[in-house]
């Protein structure tokens, strides 16, 4: 979630230590442990979050709607970052913020983030859910409940044998993708053009994750979308639009904001999505022992069988997955294709690439990606360029931290601001220049590029916590980019239109993205 709000004003200096730390590189100081490994409060010249610089909440609101950076975000940690250094805190509504913006400093961070992570303490979401009576699925659960989810969800979504079983289902949604794109030029594109390219990939995103998570096709790609799915897709955007606004206000106010009452009823309709599809697989495996057949099935009749997991929880957990599987996907995907109509060499490469391992109409497999180094290039580096996780939390439950010459005690909330670290040419060679051989290594090393730290660009993120469908995020991406650039050349808007990211939660396309799609001979 992308906390960052700050504000500069004439009387603010940088103090000697964050000057210090403005260089890229920052050294992690030396801190001393107990016998259970937490980190002891250091004496010495260590300071704390009252000598950081940074603003407070009427400067935050300022910076927020009077400038206009509720949208911009991520723009917001470059800008602030230049104001205050690489360390600052901000007050946003009831919270106060640390802001880290190097490398070395989100290193340090996560590196002492204990044996269960918590991004933050996300009060609106748990509320809605004890508004309801529903349970905390892995994005707001917290300790030992958290990780005991992870520990049912993680092993059909995280090692590469089991994902690798959803490649003909991921398939099968790809190939109406295709024929989508063919209908879409025709119809609605003088034979050529596909608009709001973003809006169509959102829908194969939705289709697919839904295939491996509910074992159900919904629609998506069909000339007429089913109206409970354009719902689900309306409620996704209502939920997150008025997520990070919802934290400006106390929340004693909530039930009185017309916000709250938005965000309540969009996830109203998330859960009612869930359940209809869970129920529905309970009915088709309970016909089946009636019939006497063997029960098979993959994520969701795994869960209902093979689990510790109640019903329940299962609505919670599947309806957070969901929604968070679906515009990070289809965002990434969009400006995968964004930036290879813009690179017409490089799309030639990869078309080659692609085309030497899976020749003539073969279908490619979650086999074939790995002999495709320039494909998974290709995403780590539009991932760099525009995170779909512009800045991410943690909230320091178990351990104080000691980071870039700063103690801070438990429950500290850090903002990971990992769009503007990921900009950073300490790192990277020409960072705003779309390089996909940055990350084809030879000896260790992109061709012509400088090593960079290895927390310079983690859109997966990092350890436990660590995304839970970024396998299968990956499987969908590999699946249709090579699909369609074995189909199709793709082509930039005539029209010569840029488009820009703009944040609302997650880094997205600012205005719609039209591209075009030639047919290969």
């Amino acid at each position: 979630m992308s906390l960052s709000l700050r504000f500069s004003s004439a009387g603010n200096r940088l103090l000697p230590g964050i000057q210090a730390l403005s260089r890229c590189k920052t050294s992690p100081r030396s801190v001393t442990t107990d016998l259970s490994g937490q980190t002891e409060r250091p004496a010495g010249d260590l300071k704390t979050i009252q000598d950081l610089p940074g603003h407070g909440l009427l400067q935050g609101f300022y910076w927020y709607f009077l400038k206009g950076y509720h949208e911009k975000t991520h723009e917001l940690q470059i800008v602030q970052k230049k104001m205050f250094g690489p360390i600052w805190k901000s007050k946003f509504g009831p919270l106060t913020v640390v802001n880290m913006a190097s490398s070395d400093l989100i290193e340090q961070v996560l590196r002492q983030e204990g044996k269960y992570p918590v991004r933050s303490f996300m009060p609106h979401w748990r509320e809605y859910r004890e508004l309801r009576g529903h349970a905390y699925g892995p994005l707001c659960e917290y300790g030992q409940k958290w990780n005991h989810l992870r520990s049912m969800l993680n092993p059909k979504m995280l090692k590469p044998k089991e994902v690798s079983k959803y490649s003909p289902a991921v398939n099968e949604v790809v190939t109406d993708f295709v024929e989508k794109v063919k209908w879409l030029r025709e119809n609605h594109g003088g034979g050529v053009m596909v608009n709001d390219v973003s809006n169509e990939l959102y829908k194969f995103a939705f289709e697919a994750i839904c295939t491996i998570l509910f074992e159900t096709r919904m629609g998506c790609m069909e000339e007429q979308i089913p109206e409970e799915t354009q719902k689900f897709i309306d409620a996704v955007f209502e939920m997150f639009s008025h997520s990070v606004i919802l934290l400006f206000f106390p929340k004693a106010m909530w039930p009185y904001l017309h916000y709250w009452k938005k965000f309540v009823a969009a996830w109203d309709y998330l859960f009612y999505i869930t359940e209809k599809l869970v129920n529905k697989k309970i009915t088709a495996m309970q016909e089946s022992v009636a019939m006497g057949n063997v029960v098979e099935g993959e994520y969701l009749t795994h869960l209902l069988n093979n689990t510790r997991m109640s019903l329940i929880d299962i609505y919670g957990s599947l309806a957070e997955v969901l929604l968070a599987a679906v515009d990070t996907t289809s965002n990434t995907t969009s400006w995968i294709l964004y930036t290879l109509a813009r690179e017409p060499a490089i799309q030639q490469q990869l078309y080659e690439e692609v085309s030497s391992v899976c020749p003539g109409d073969q279908i490619p497999t979650a086999d074939d990606f790995v002999n495709m180094p320039l494909l998974k290039a290709v995403i780590k580096e539009t991932l760099r360029i525009y995170p779909v996780v512009p800045g991410n939390a943690r909230v320091t439950v178990e351990n104080d931290v000691v980071a870039g010459g700063f103690y801070f005690p438990k429950n500290t909330l850090f903002h990971l601001c990992h769009y503007a670290v990921s900009q950073e040419d300490c790192d990277f060679t020409q960072p705003k220049s779309f390089r996909p051989d940055r990350w084809l290594r030879i000896g260790g090393v992109g061709k012509g590029e400088k090593k960079h730290h290895p927390f310079a660009s983690i859109p997966f993120g990092f350890g436990t916590r660590a995304c839970l469908g970024k396998r299968v995020a990956q499987l969908e991406m590999y699946s249709v980019i090579t699909r369609l650039i074995k189909h199709f050349e793709v082509r930039p808007d005539p029209s010569g239109k840029v488009v820009t990211p703009k944040t609302r939660t997650l880094l997205f396309p600012s205005t719609p993205i039209n591209l075009q799609f030639i047919d290969r001979k």
